[in-house]
């Protein structure tokens, strides 16, 4: 039997979303477009007698996560988890849903739980939705690609559009909480009803369709504004990270012009979803 394994997930920015509440937290979530990414989280779990969780998120180290600890709970498995990421947390980039998928992934494999796919990501989805984080985000980061999810839950997406290559390149200036935006009805009534009702085509429709609904939504702050402004002006395709106070543009000049703002980061969209990556006996 191995002593640890290590599981990867790609992250996930949202273009536009709409929140959908069912009776229970499987059926519930959210429909959308974003990109899959490339950079996400490894998750190295190893044998222990007692449950640590430590999390390292663009240099950042911090010790313990009630999602991630809730998830062993469930698995009734104990473990030292360690969660790694080049991307900073509660940006917008889909890390607590590719962490949880990583762990699940891993813990599976290592305690020989013989878990499928869909109950690996359905237990990732359910205990995102409990602690209030992403709602689509576990059904995107199952695969890569540019995603158009058209139903709430784990079975949500409809396509998934491998053709772009290009580099995307972020800013993130920080996080914008998911859980006050999402337990806001104000502002959930503003969004529901910028939701574009359609899935995009290409990118470039994927960035128009983004945009369009970060303008309508209300959720674009100063900072925000100012960085598209610039973008426009240059005339960068790009728009807001959701939900985090950021920017995604793509285009040969994003990056130096992204730059001026703050660290950019340079990822493209990921080929895959979650998996194994390494097992040490």
């Amino acid at each position: 039997m191995p002593s640890s394994v290590k599981a990867f997930s790609p992250g996930h920015i949202s273009g536009y979303f709409s929140r959908i509440t069912k009776p229970t937290t499987g059926e519930t979530g959210s429909i959308g477009a974003g990109i899959v990414l490339k950079e996400g989280v490894i998750a190295s779990v190893t044998r222990s007698a007692e449950t640590t969780v430590t999390v390292i998120a663009d240099g950042v180290r911090t010790f313990g996560s009630p999602p991630l600890e809730e998830a062993l709970r469930r698995l009734s498995v104990t473990a030292a988890v360690q969660s790694e990421s080049n991307l900073p947390i509660g940006s917008g980039f889909g890390l607590s849903a590719a962490s949880l998928l990583a762990t699940i992934t891993a813990a599976d494999a290592l305690f020989s739980l013989s878990m499928s796919g869909d109950e690996i990501a359905l237990l990732a989805h359910e205990i995102e939705v409990l602690h209030g984080n992403g709602l689509g985000d576990v059904a995107a980061e199952l695969g890569g690609g540019l995603v158009c999810r058209t139903s709430p839950g784990i079975q949500g997406v409809i396509s998934r559009n491998m053709v772009f290559q290009e580099p995307i390149t972020i800013i993130s200036l920080g996080p914008i909480s998911t859980r006050d935006v999402l337990g806001s009805a104000e502002s959930m009534e503003r969004v529901q009803s910028a939701y574009p009702g359609c899935c995009p085509f290409d990118m470039d429709d994927f960035i128009r369709l983004s945009r369009r609904f970060a303008e309508s939504s209300g959720l674009i702050t100063p900072v925000i504004r100012k960085i598209l402004s610039a973008c426009d002006e240059a005339m960068v395709p790009a728009s807001m990270t959701m939900l985090g106070e950021g920017v995604f543009a793509t285009g040969d000049r994003a990056a130096a012009l992204l730059s001026r703002f703050g660290r950019v980061y340079t990822t493209t969209i990921a080929g895959d979803g979650a998996g194994i990556v390494e097992v040490t006996p």
